[in-house]
């Protein structure tokens, strides 16, 4: 069975490759605004490093070594509703090394940038060692008010590509080739 990487569905695909937030701005400007909406309240992060690959973080592609399952049933145990989530996977096997890596995070209200010692190299091991959530993360999870931001990922390992990637290589969760599911075949 393969390392599976996990992605939220893409809302409103266009084309035939994911793109990271810079390219999308460059191609689909609305798809942008809607996108780049999510950080409004912190817009900085748009522009912190991705130390190993030379870039930022709007030339990336995000995807968790964690299924989305117990992170979402943590949110639920803290009383917090929380909408139906649609994933997509990726096989790990499939993003080479050199434009790919792992940052470890941690939850941080402040949003601070990260430093080079927050990154990992990516291997396919790594992916598969970080595949469960830690239990600081679900506790945090668990015990959200109902005031607290809802940041699910915030403690979560991200691992980050730098560049696009063809729709076809995803699967939708029940292991349908994406672009068949979504009529962008």
């Amino acid at each position: 069975m393969p390392t599976l990487l996990y992605k939220a569905a893409v809302r409103d695909l266009r084309g035939e490759h994911l793109l990271p937030l810079n390219q999308i701005r460059d191609r689909y400007p609305d798809l942008y605004d809607r996108e780049v909406a999510k950080y409004a309240a912190w817009p900085e992060v748009t522009r912190h490093p991705v130390h190993p690959l030379a870039c930022t973080w709007n030339d990336v592609l995000f995807f968790s070594p964690v299924h989305p399952g117990p992170i979402f049933d943590a949110i639920r145990a803290s009383g917090r509703g929380v909408p139906a989530l649609d994933y997509w996977t990726l096989d790990a096997n499939l993003l080479p090394a050199d434009r790919t890596c792992i940052r470890l995070m941690r939850y941080d209200p402040t949003h601070s940038a990260p430093g080079p010692e927050d990154f990992v190299p990516y291997s396919v091991r790594t992916v598969a060692e970080l595949s469960s959530p830690s239990e600081t993360a679900l506790r945090r999870l668990r015990s959200l008010t109902a005031d607290e931001p809802l940041l699910p990922w915030a403690d979560i390992p991200h691992v980050l590509f730098r560049g696009s990637l063809p729709v076809s290589l995803f699967r939708d969760r029940s292991g349908r080739p994406v672009a068949q599911a979504t009529g962008n075949a």
